[in-house]
């Protein structure tokens, strides 16, 4: 797939299928594109495609059938719309920044990567009452092959990662800030205490489908 010329293969781009649950268009809205006006139209369709595909189906997915509708904050951002958005403080880290997850057409191979901002609003509505956000996070490290999460405090957030590799870190903004989990460290809690944390979570995939 060229890069998209028009409107009508920009829509075309949209319409891509990534896995049972997502669309392209549903990563494509941006406030910086939209406020700004710079056009969020990526320079490798079949890339982010490829890798938008590999980060839904093993991460979005499996969240979406196990604690129903996943809100996505911030999806993909051309590498021309994050590069905006760093140099004007839009909370974008600079495009050769390699934890930079939103430029889903940047890296082959290896070096591939895809991710998104979301919020788990079924988690979102206990940790306004006050829930540890680390639950939900100890939850994903112990059922999902994830590479890296950051938590936010607003609706406890959090960028989700996937590459070929993962790097298998947590970090927050919320208390206790900082890095929870490190690349290739043992977690701080042993199996049977991070259960304990999310003992009463929906079972992994339970939804039932027509």
């Amino acid at each position: 797939m060229r890069r998209p010329a028009s409107m009508w293969s920009l829509e075309a781009f949209g319409r891509t299928r990534l896995s049972k649950h997502f669309f392209m268009r549903d990563f494509l809205f941006s406030e910086i594109s939209a406020f700004h006006g710079v056009p969020n139209i990526p320079e490798r369709p079949d890339l982010a495609i490829k890798n938008g595909r590999a980060f839904c189906a093993s991460l979005l997915d499996p969240l979406e059938e196990t604690f129903g509708r996943i809100a996505v904050r911030s999806g993909y951002r051309s590498p021309s719309l994050n590069g905006f958005g760093n140099i004007h403080g839009l909370n974008c880290a600079a495009n050769e920044n390699p934890i930079e997850c939103h430029i889903w057409d940047r890296g082959v191979a290896d070096d591939a990567i895809a991710g998104a901002t979301i919020v788990v609003p079924w988690f979102a509505d206990q940790y306004e009452k006050g829930r540890d956000w680390r639950d939900l996070a100890w939850w994903i490290h112990d059922h999902l092959p994830y590479s890296e999460m950051w938590f936010f405090p607003k609706l406890a957030a959090f960028n989700l990662v996937w590459r070929p590799r993962p790097l298998r870190t947590i970090s927050s903004y919320i208390a206790p800030r900082g890095m929870l989990l490190r690349s290739g460290a043992m977690p701080s809690q042993a199996i049977e205490q991070r259960k304990q944390r999310y003992a009463d979570f929906p079972p992994l995939r339970g939804i039932a489908y027509p």
